[in-house]
């Protein structure tokens, strides 16, 4: 169900790999700013960007965490990137269960960057501000979209039902009942 029409700020972090290094300021940066009470200690673990790393063939690729996905997907291409081969895994921002990457190191529930949101709101997330080659640079940009209805009760089960059992099995039982009645 959609309302009218609105507009928001999106928030997105470019990455230039041909400037990156490898220098990991940025997990340093991000981590530090996760940790527990912010700033005391610097676990890489609590990091929600991760550069993923060639050194040999100097290929650094920083990936910032994104969704939670509930399963591993099921696409498995693989890149060659300057003659060396990488799997799909390697590039893929999401926490799964397929992989420890972008999961709380003490939970393991799974994080996403929040692009450092604060109260008060920092000028750019701190990754950006700590990479020295800008290598990653910060942009917002307005979009328009239609603004959801919310769901009631009702909605929310039989959404869950449908889920659970399938559209075609909720519409037979329904169609069922209606006959009875």
């Amino acid at each position: 169900m959609s309302g009218e029409k609105k507009k928001r700020i999106i928030k997105t972090i470019k990455v230039d790999i041909n400037k990156c290094h490898g220098c990991r300021a940025c997990e340093v940066a991000c981590a530090a700013f996760h940790s527990k009470p912010k700033y005391s200690s610097v676990n890489p673990a609590r990091s929600r960007i991760r550069v993923i790393r060639d050194e040999l063939n100097n290929v650094f690729l920083p990936i910032r965490a994104g969704a939670y996905t509930k399963s591993e997907c099921a696409g498995r291409q693989t890149y060659i990137v300057d003659g060396r081969e990488y799997g799909e895994c390697n590039f893929c921002n999401a926490s799964c269960p397929a992989r420890d990457l972008f999961k709380e190191p003490d939970s393991g529930l799974p994080l996403r960057c929040d692009m450092c949101e604060d109260d008060p709101d920092l000028e750019v997330p701190l990754c950006v501000k700590w990479c020295l080659v800008d290598a990653l640079t910060y942009e917002e940009r307005e979009e328009e979209y239609e603004e959801e209805i919310p769901l009631n009760d009702m909605e929310i089960a039989l959404e869950d039902m449908v889920e659970k059992y399938g559209l075609d099995k909720i519409i037979d039982g329904i169609a069922r009942m209606t006959r009875k009645s």
